[in-house]
């Protein structure tokens, strides 16, 4: 009992903690205030649960307990009568008797991209509060050190406080300028359970869930919006093939030697179904391109080979309507597929120094290139500098045994 009660509150911490946070949170508009509470409710639920048992629905008693901590912070701090009034009214609504809340996260998700806020800090912030990131993780994420990160994240929750900020989705005049900080967050979210699939996070897999969850919200919400179907699309492309990325041995398995046959065809179906949708709204834009790139590589399960010119086209609309290193590196990676390793290596010496010393696909890349120019020399080298830079120790295992 005690060890089961103890995993259900550690998956509950994992799985609930961006839906309970978002509803503390729409009620008082103190993100601080909101994480503090929840955070004495997850250790109330590990001291409890334990000793008396699951409740039949834990989210529920949960946001009881948070609800009932702020509500004694408040009392405590002496504020106005008034003031005190009021908050109780909005904190003590009786939790629901299911376990489905109501999913609040878009509208938190939205008021961290308020024009307002830092637009540096939204995307770690929406990572933060809504997906359950620590600062350490978002700080790795964006290559900033922990306690800036802290730093920053603070500043930006007491902004919504203070300016006492609206939790509501936006008017369709304001949602453009804030989706696309919106499905960067979901994205980035996705991004950060697929790279920690070789089990150093093993909370990976339901932030995963999530940000595909929360990408239907965002397709439901705005329907005839073309790149929330980009971004849910790409994201379903890259899950239909998790199960592929590990052989039995826990070996990684690059794209180009997966088993088509582990993939998931039910979400490849429906991800070419979004790419499809989303072309009619004839409003290309950057999920759409790089869903296109993925619906490439899923073609090869049917015809048996990669279109290597195809994604080298595709890669290079990518580079032009949104340049990022990782579009280019993508890019030369095509190129040299398609046969062309000249080409390849320009597109990479193009790239600013500073930016790539760090990115280990760029040096996988340049080993794989240098190598089909014939500098076995210099290959090997950019083969250790990856190597060097690979976290994954599956990953690491193959690279070395290619050097």
């Amino acid at each position: 009992m005690s060890e089961t009660a103890t995993r259900a509150a550690e998956r509950a911490a994992r799985v609930s903690y961006g839906r309970i946070l978002a509803i503390l949170a729409s009620r008082t508009r103190d993100i601080a205030a909101a994480e503090d509470a929840l955070a004495e409710a997850f250790l109330a639920a590990l001291r409890s649960w334990p000793v008396h048992g699951t409740p039949d629905h834990p989210d529920a008693w949960l946001l009881t307990v948070a609800r009932n901590h702020m509500r004694n912070v408040h009392r405590h701090r002496a504020v106005a009568e008034a003031a005190v009034a009021d908050l109780l009214q909005s904190t003590d609504e009786a939790a629901p008797e299911t376990d489905t809340l109501p999913d609040e996260r878009l509208k938190l998700l939205f008021v961290c991209a308020h024009p307002a806020i830092d637009p540096a800090i939204r995307t770690p912030l929406m990572l933060q509060v809504v997906l359950g990131l620590d600062a350490a993780q978002v700080g790795r994420a964006f290559l900033v050190a922990p306690t800036t990160m802290g730093q920053r994240l603070v500043r930006a929750k007491a902004k919504i406080r203070d300016a006492g900020l609206r939790f509501e989705v936006p008017s369709t005049d304001d949602m453009p300028d804030r989706l696309a900080d919106v499905m960067e967050a979901v994205y980035a979210a996705y991004g950060a359970a697929w790279d920690g699939i070789a089990g150093a996070d093993e909370a990976a897999p339901e932030l995963g869930e999530e940000a595909l969850f929360l990408g239907r919200l965002l397709v439901g919400l705005l329907p005839d919006e073309p790149e929330p179907k980009g971004l849910l699309a790409l994201m379903l492309y890259c899950e239909s093939r998790r199960a592929a990325r590990r052989d039995a041995d826990g070996r990684f398995v690059p794209l180009a030697a997966q088993d088509p046959r582990r993939w998931n065809a039910g979400m490849i179906v429906e991800a070419e179904g979004l790419l499809t949708a989303a072309a009619r709204n004839a409003r290309f834009g950057r999920f759409q391109c790089e869903a296109a790139i993925q619906s490439v590589h899923a073609q090869a399960a049917i015809t048996g080979r990669v279109e290597h010119a195809a994604l080298a086209t595709l890669y290079g609309l990518l580079a032009a309507r949104c340049p990022s290193i990782g579009a280019s590196v993508g890019r030369a990676a095509a190129q040299c597929e398609a046969g062309q390793p000249d080409t390849a290596r320009a597109t990479l010496d193009a790239l600013p120094e500073r930016d790539v010393a760090g990115y280990q696909p760029y040096w996988v890349t340049r080993a794989r290139v240098l190598r089909a120019l014939g500098d076995d020399a210099a290959a090997e080298h950019a083969l250790r500098t990856a190597i060097g830079l690979t976290s994954d120790p599956a990953v690491r295992a193959f690279l070395t045994a290619r050097s």
